[in-house]
């Protein structure tokens, strides 16, 4: 083995041993699972690449450092917090809860419009606030998060109209109006909306009576389609769930039109077992005497 193979083979050897050392070393000062200190983090001197692959200078003061372009954020765990946040939502968050301001007036006044918030338009983005988005969101097939983005925005724009000044400071909510499912335009039938949440009281297409509804959560819905009325009983109890079930006009199982005293106290905030709950008693009252077994009940969205 001539002398020069001696030399290339233990400069090798050497060049492996520092770089191994490099790789495993654990920071004698450092705690037990610090960062970059633990077996198997590198230490490195080299500078981290900033967010947009340049050498970031770890030694600048924080005034000195470049401000973060929009949308980016400095530490990694923030940055991955933005991006979950992203893919989970399908769109960037435009607002949450927390925020205040016009926009969150117009928000809530547009919720309004369809049955999603009952409560006068503050401005906040509070607990109701985001609960009638999860809700609104839920109902639609988007991500039920409770924070406002710009696809569950642009799906609320479609379905609502700018509201008023009236609206904003909430003198007044102006729903529109359903257009009647053509199911609904023949006979003797209880017309109902999920999409406007309301139920219309049709004889041979003309209607005689619009009460507001609430439907069934994700997991109980209420069945969509085309069904008749079996039994009408108006002091009904639930035998499931224990619950009065007044002025109840069965149309499909278990599930019922009635009157529920928690949609009148509580609002949209909450959810039926399926059935098709009236907050209005006198209205549904009427309803119940003038309904017949056999009327035909069309669900629809």
């Amino acid at each position: 083995m001539t002398s020069r193979t001696v030399v290339r083979r233990t400069l090798a050897a050497t060049a492996v041993l520092a770089l191994a050392t490099g790789c495993s070393a654990r920071a004698a000062d450092g705690p037990p699972g610090a960062a970059g200190t633990g077996p198997g983090d590198a230490v490195s001197a080299v500078p981290s690449p900033s967010d947009d692959g340049r050498p970031r200078d770890e030694s600048a003061t924080p005034s000195e450092r470049p401000t973060p372009a929009p949308g980016t954020t400095e530490t990694k765990g923030k940055k991955e917090e933005g991006e979950g946040e992203r893919r989970e939502t399908g769109g960037a968050v435009l607002m949450r809860q927390g925020d205040r301001g016009d926009r969150v007036r117009e928000l809530q006044a547009r919720l309004a419009q369809i049955g999603w918030f009952d409560t006068r338009p503050s401005g906040f983005y509070g607990t109701v606030t985001a609960a009638s988005v999860r809700g609104f969101q839920g109902k639609r097939g988007l991500p039920s998060t409770g924070s406002v983005t710009t696809v569950t925005w642009d799906r609320l724009l479609g379905m609502t109209k700018r509201p008023t000044r009236a609206e904003l400071d909430g003198r007044t909510v102006d729903k529109p109006k359903a257009k009647p499912d053509p199911r609904c335009l023949d006979g003797r039938v209880l017309c109902i909306s999920k999409t406007a949440r309301t139920l219309s009281w049709i004889v041979d297409g003309t209607v005689r009576s619009t009460m507001d509804v609430r439907f069934g959560s994700q997991y109980t819905p209420t069945r969509e389609g085309v069904f008749s009325v079996f039994l009408k009983s108006r002091d009904h109890v639930s035998t499931l769930y224990d619950t009065p079930m007044p002025y109840a006009l069965f149309f499909s199982g278990g599930q019922a039109v009635h009157y529920s005293a928690e949609f009148a106290a509580d609002g949209y905030r909450g959810a039926s077992h399926g059935c098709v709950n009236v907050r209005d008693r006198a209205a549904v009252a009427a309803l119940f005497d003038q309904v017949r077994t056999g009327d035909k009940v069309v669900v629809h969205w």
